[in-house]
């Protein structure tokens, strides 16, 4: 998954994106609203972490625009503020979830995941398809009985076109979506994570087809 986390607090940042990177998934960081607003303007994202007190404003601003814009990207509020009116008010405003400073990392992560979960009307983390059984939360694979162990960026490619079938994906669409803006990263190193997966799902119905000029596809083989 790729996240935008917006959070002034640097040791605090500087954990949640040590903890998620440790999961797989993809972290762009803003310090400042201003910064997060060019970030969603140029990207898409499948969850946002949002701090409320930031150096150029409030939280709960960009929260009020980014609905407004129809964005229906989740949000989870991060705040120090525990008050009953502030939950409520972030709430109200579209936030799907608030958690309050200090908490377990364990807690953010599991909120992040049931709310990726009614994101995607999901009640269940396993995905099964052509023979695969795919669980993305505890990064497994099981392919005609057999466990098959996928590195991060191949797992988090798997589950990008497990939640698309169908859909083609250009080579800058997953560069997009499996590194972050600080990553270095060419058209090469996306066709090699496609061929490893593409190995791994040997033994399934499903393939990864390639569409020339345009990208690629995951589908049922045949």
């Amino acid at each position: 998954m790729k996240f935008l986390l917006v959070e002034d607090n640097q040791e605090l940042a500087n954990a949640i994106l040590s903890r998620m990177g440790l999961d797989g998934h993809v972290i762009d960081h803003a310090t400042k609203l201003e910064d997060a607003r060019a970030f969603v303007a140029t990207g898409d994202y499948d969850l946002i972490l949002l701090d409320i007190m930031l150096p150029d404003g409030d939280g709960r601003e960009f929260l009020r625009q980014h609905r407004a814009s129809d964005q229906d990207t989740p949000v989870i509020i991060l705040t120090a503020r525990s008050q009953v009116s502030d939950r409520i008010g972030s709430l109200d405003l579209g936030a799907d979830d608030y958690v309050t400073k200090p908490f377990d990392h364990a807690e953010l992560e599991a909120r992040c995941r049931a709310v990726l979960r009614r994101k995607s009307g999901i009640a269940k983390t396993t995905i099964e398809v052509g023979g695969i059984a795919f669980d993305p939360v505890a990064g497994s694979l099981n392919i005609a009985g057999n466990e098959i162990t996928l590195r991060n960026r191949e797992l988090r490619l798997l589950e990008l076109f497990l939640n698309a079938p169908g859909q083609v994906f250009s080579k800058q669409k997953l560069a997009d979506r499996l590194f972050s803006y600080d990553d270095d990263v060419s058209e090469n190193a996306i066709e090699v994570y496609v061929g490893r997966l593409r190995r791994h799902l040997q033994g399934s119905s499903m393939k990864i087809t390639t569409l020339r000029g345009l990208g690629y596809r995951l589908g049922h083989d045949g």
